[in-house]
């Protein structure tokens, strides 16, 4: 009799994975992720080098622009690493936090998992746990005067303290502030603060880190097109152009045959006139300065240059409109479409300035300026790009707590408390999702616990104390000093948090953890071709031995 022959559903190359084994997996990579992230947390933060494949090197402690370098095979820490960068898009700081509560929010769930508990009992808990967290956070949440100018410096300060540049914190805080400020915008009563494309940071190599400073205006690393054009133009009115003061060629492969020599001449000619023709318009409307994103020809220079027009040219799409919303330009395709409300009158000072050894035009100090750039001068490249990523973060901050001026306090205190509130809240509950619920309340002390573990002090002691401070009435506030380890008042301290960037790092955390435990097996399909390559580098190995 013959014996069946087993069936195969999956093709031969692909690998399978499931059940228990998949799920130790991916706690054990996503506490692999928190791990290496750990030390970046609080004011004692320690800083990551790191080479990418270019052999460029990135120093940093911001936990985004760490992950972002790393290069994983694991599916469950990729998604880790996804979580940062979305907390980054949406908020802007606490990429670290995030992290760590997801990594341990999975590590607590392993206990369960190895009970034989089902997840969805886990995730159920999990959920309910994250709704109850919101609502305590906003009831813990105060809120702020945006225009106290104060308070703002302070809200940016604890987000940059545990930064790089925390030592020139006092001007970090201030350029933050302006450069948001600057570029906040109300129409028809909604707000909308676009840090991304208006707000520029431009950094400059060399001099000191105390040289930078916010522009009232726009600056672009470009000279003007001749040299003897004005480098110098008080009230300057400005023109802004996105097509070229050249002769068009044809769009598509143009030829011209010609049988005359007269029509050389004239086809010559032509190009002459379009080029004076466009000129002419310009010249039209009187301005003192052409900015266009395309080229400018050598003929057009020479006219421009007898009505003493500057001009400046390649300029990019983006620092364009970023002149347009400064000086209150219009961007004008056609020239010959030019009227006088194009032409922009809010700046009262453009001049070019040679820093090291490039020029940089400068649009400067204009009345309403909707649009920044921001100048950072530093030793290295190294640390202007340490310092930006962290100014990033700082600017994000302000921005959030503009458009949602509730705060929470820092240092632990925020997550001390809702973990005293969620593990009071579970004493009410019965059956068997009361043990993670009370799990999750376990997994958010992480945060000061990774707080003191980072400044050097006896992690059990702190903790416990903190514990205690917590469960008496109105000591909501109380933290850890992320400097000295010691437990302080947050309100005295003035370290505070906005709500926005709290309630993203909860809800993303519980999410991730909640879906990373709902994955059961993982499939992996091989490519075939890869697999060749793979032998064939193997074979001429072996061979050499």
């Amino acid at each position: 009799m013959m014996r069946p022959r087993p069936v195969l559903v999956l093709s031969q190359n692909t690998k399978r994975e499931s059940g228990r084994k998949v799920q130790t997996g991916n706690i054990t990579a996503a506490k692999t992720i928190a791990d290496i992230i750990r030390t970046c947390l609080g004011p004692r933060a320690m800083m990551k080098m790191l080479l990418d494949p270019m052999g460029g090197i990135v120093m940093t402690n911001d936990g985004n622009a760490i992950l972002r370098e790393i290069q994983v095979q694991h599916p469950a820490a990729k998604s880790m690493i996804e979580i940062s960068r979305t907390q980054d898009e949406e908020v802007g700081d606490g990429t670290t936090s995030v992290i760590i509560l997801a990594g341990e929010m999975l590590s607590v769930a392993e206990h369960f998992l190895e009970q034989q508990m089902h997840p969805t009992v886990i995730i159920w808990a999990y959920r309910k746990a994250l709704d109850d967290m919101i609502s305590i956070l906003k009831k813990i949440g105060t809120p702020v005067d945006v225009n106290n100018k104060e308070m703002m410096l302070k809200i940016i300060k604890s987000a940059i303290n545990t930064k790089a540049i925390n030592r020139w914190s006092d001007l970090a805080c201030s350029i933050a502030l302006d450069a948001v400020k600057t570029v906040e915008f109300e129409e028809n009563g909604r707000k909308e603060i676009d840090i991304k494309k208006y707000a520029k940071v431009e950094k400059i190599p060399g001099g000191f880190s105390e040289d930078s400073c916010v522009l009232r205006g726009i600056m672009v690393n470009k000279d003007v097109t001749h040299p003897r054009m004005r480098r110098l133009i008080k009230n300057p009115r400005i023109v802004l152009l996105d097509c070229s003061l050249e002769y068009k060629k044809g769009e598509s492969q143009t030829d011209i045959e010609i049988t005359r020599e007269e029509d050389f001449a004239r086809i010559l000619q032509m190009e002459e006139e379009y080029i004076q023709q466009m000129c002419e318009d310009l010249i039209r409307v009187k301005p003192d300065l052409v900015i266009t994103e395309k080229g400018v020809s050598d003929l057009a220079q020479h006219y421009l240059m007898r009505a003493n027009i500057t001009a400046i040219r390649r300029v990019r799409k983006t620092d364009n409109n970023r002149i347009a919303r400064a000086c209150g330009a219009r961007i004008v395709s056609r020239t010959d479409e030019l009227r006088e409300e194009d032409v922009g009158t809010g700046a009262r000072l453009f001049e070019v300035k040679k820093i090291g050894d490039e020029y940089f035009a400068f649009i400067t100090d204009c009345k309403d300026p909707k649009a920044c750039t921001i100048i950072l001068r530093g030793a290295s490249k190294e640390i202007l790009a340490e310092v930006e990523r962290n100014l990033q973060d700082a600017m994000q901050v302000c921005r959030n707590v503009l458009m949602d001026p509730q705060l929470v306090p820092g240092g632990g205190a925020t997550e001390m408390a809702v973990a005293h509130a969620l593990t009071e809240k579970s004493k009410g509950m019965t059956g068997v999702e009361q043990w993670p619920y009370r799990a999750v309340a376990q997994a958010l002390e992480v945060i000061p616990r990774t707080l003191i573990q980072n400044c050097g002090a006896s992690t059990i002691r702190v903790l416990t104390s903190l514990r205690a401070k917590h469960t008496q009435e109105g000591s909501q506030t109380w933290g850890v000093n992320g400097e000295t380890g010691a437990l302080v008042d947050m309100k005295e301290l003035g370290i505070w948090e906005p709500l926005a960037v709290k309630l993203q790092t909860y809800k993303t955390a519980v999410e991730t953890a909640v879906l990373l435990l709902r994955i059961d097996d993982i499939v992996s399909g091989h490519k075939k071709k890869g697999d060749n390559q793979s032998k064939q580098s193997a074979a001429p190995e072996t061979a050499q031995e």
